[in-house]
């Protein structure tokens, strides 16, 4: 009974503090050229252009994203070989199959805080910091960058080439595709109708520049970037690069499409991508999220420590999420397709990607297709409900499980599929309450795998905040 009053109290003190934080948002500056981090910014992609606003000062805004989920969970793994073997405790670790006990919970809360600055006329600052998350409850930087919309110096040329041209600068999230645009990220949930991206989650930062150009819907983008999470300034060394590589190469990004409001009532967007890296450090586009996933410790080891790696590769931040280990070499390529119709809308996602680690000779392929429909109502599509697929088939790494005697070979392709439903209010266009149920299914995964016949179901319900 004192557990229920304390969380009236708490959800009380939270509204009241919502409604203040919503009348002061009115007053915070204007940013321009910049994507919000309320309701507004759903289904805004590339961030706006607009090269008629009147610069009148330095203005700095903060912004921030906070997520809360109650997880009911549960996994289990009825393939695999020593699925009843297995703990973590006192610092030793028993190997084995059996998955972690979960039981149903608060997940770890999670926080960003967003710093904006119009430094210039037309030249924006952001820094985006992770203050709490699933892998890192630490506070972290996610990365930073300078966005020009206009350039610093006159003349008529470069004033007609900034009317439609964009260029970014720093430590920033790659635009590779249009799936990040609606994924989580960390507390900044509000964009996403579900509680997940993509199985095969395409996001990273590095660090490098982007140009754009935009014109009548239609729009293309090339960058380049170092091809690592992090700076790096060591040389490759033999021991982590067996196959004799000790190159480093930057990554190329390209980017193209159109996004056109055909009538009031109908917008139609299509992009494709390109990600490749001919021989990287550490390249992370599928397993660079600092921040983590909204399914806690589903479907990983128990004895694997929740701060550690598990003997898969699969660090316990990021379950439910595959990753085919791409981290010395990766070409990939994105198709999107995007369909509003009145507060229907429909995304569409097919992803190919082939590449290796630094202890593979051959490249091994792996393949993507997501679909989501969202139907969103109320006076101002304040309701919405949706339903997602997603299926991801791929060849693992022989030495995915282990090196030497104990290593697991992998002879062939395996196959991960999930299905999400789910539902969602804004009470505000600051505030959002949503909740899912989805079914997640490994197969052909060797019995030696501890995700062999793998099966994860359950809901999830968040409470998100962003402005």
């Amino acid at each position: 009974m004192k557990t229920k009053t304390t969380l009236f109290k708490l959800a009380a003190v939270v509204l009241v503090t919502i409604g203040a934080s919503t009348a002061a948002y009115a007053q915070l500056p204007k940013i321009n050229n910049i994507r919000p981090y309320d309701k507004s910014g759903i289904n805004v992609f590339e961030d706006p252009k607009d090269s008629t606003y009147m610069f009148d000062g330095l203005k700095v805004k903060f912004g921030a994203g906070f997520t809360q989920q109650f997880q009911n969970l549960k996994h289990k793994n009825p393939g695999a070989l020593k699925n009843d073997v297995g703990s973590f405790g006192g610092g030793v670790s028993t190997p084995g199959n059996r998955l972690k006990v979960i039981t149903p919970g608060f997940q770890t809360a999670q926080a960003n805080l967003f710093m904006d600055v119009q430094l210039a006329d037309g030249v924006r600052l952001n820094i985006t910091t992770y203050l709490s998350t699933k892998h890192h409850n630490e506070t972290w930087v996610k990365g930073g960058y300078i966005q020009f919309d206009k350039l610093p110096f006159k003349g008529a040329v470069w004033e007609e080439l900034m009317k439609i041209a964009t260029i970014k600068i720093g430590h920033f999230e790659v635009n590779y595709g249009d799936e990040h645009f609606r994924r989580s990220d960390g507390g900044q949930a509000i964009y996403n109708p579900f509680m997940e991206g993509n199985i095969m989650d395409e996001f990273a930062t590095e660090i490098g520049g982007e140009v754009y150009l935009k014109k009548n819907g239609w729009f293309g983008m090339i960058g380049m970037t170092n091809g690592m999470i992090k700076g790096n300034v060591d040389s490759l060394y033999a021991s982590a690069n067996p196959d004799g590589d000790y190159h480093k190469s930057p990554s190329l990004i390209l980017k193209g499409g159109v996004d056109k409001q055909l009538t009031q009532d109908i917008r139609v967007r299509v992009s494709g991508s390109y990600y490749g890296n001919q021989s990287s450090g550490s390249n992370t586009i599928f397993g660079g999220d600092r921040s983590g996933s909204n399914y806690q410790f589903i479907m990983e080891q128990n004895s694997a420590n929740p701060s550690s790696t598990t003997g898969a590769g699969t660090p316990l931040a990021f379950s439910g999420r595959f990753n085919p280990g791409f981290s010395k070499k990766i070409n990939t390529y994105m198709l999107n397709g995007f369909l509003k119709v009145k507060g229907f809308e429909l995304f569409g996602t097919y992803e190919t990607a082939s590449g290796r680690n630094a202890r593979e000779t051959d490249t091994r392929d792996a393949k993507q297709f997501a679909i989501d429909g969202v139907y969103r109502f109320g006076k101002a599509e304040d309701l919405f409900i949706g339903v997602k697929y997603n299926t991801v088939t791929a060849r693992l790494a022989d030495n995915a499980a282990g090196t030497g005697a104990g290593a697991i070979v992998y002879t062939g392709d395996v196959k991960l599929n999930r299905v999400a439903a789910a539902a969602g209010w804004f009470m505000t266009k600051n505030v959002l309450l949503k909740g899912e149920y989805v079914v997640q299914k490994y197969k052909d995964f060797p019995t030696a795998d501890f995700r062999s016949g793998g099966k994860f179901n359950g809901y999830v319900i968040e409470a998100v905040v962003g402005f």
